[in-house]
C-alpha cells in the first residue's frame, strides 16, 4: 500500500469512528429524532485543531477535522445533515 492509500484508509477509519460515536449518542437525543449536535460530537471526540502554521493567524481551534470526516460520511450516505439556525446536527442514515 502506498502512502496515499494508507492516509485515505486512516481517514476512512477515523470517519467510521465518528459514525460509531454518532450512533452511540443518538439514544440521548431520541426526543430530537436522533439528531446529535455537531458541537457534542466535536467536543466529546476533541476534534478541534488549529489549521494554520504557527506563524499564521487563526483565532482559536476550529472543527475542520470533524467537518472533513463528517462530509466523507455524508458523501457515502452514512449520515444525514441538518442545520437549524446556526446549529448543525447529524444522525446516522436510515436505511
Amino acid at each position: 500500500m502506498n502512502r496515499k492509500d494508507t492516509l485515505h484508509k486512516l481517514l476512512n477509519d477515523a470517519a467510521l469512528e465518528v459514525l460509531a460515536f454518532i450512533k452511540d449518542s443518538e439514544f440521548k437525543f431520541k426526543d430530537q429524532d436522533r439528531w446529535v449536535p455537531a458541537v457534542e460530537i466535536k467536543n466529546n471526540l476533541d476534534l478541534n485543531f488549529v489549521a494554520v502554521p504557527r506563524s499564521g493567524k487563526q483565532y482559536g481551534e476550529k472543527g475542520w477535522v470533524f467537518a472533513t470526516l463528517a462530509r466523507m460520511l455524508e458523501d457515502k450516505s452514512l449520515v444525514e445533515y441538518k442545520k437549524t439556525g446556526s446549529r448543525v446536527f447529524y444522525r446516522s442514515a436510515s436505511r
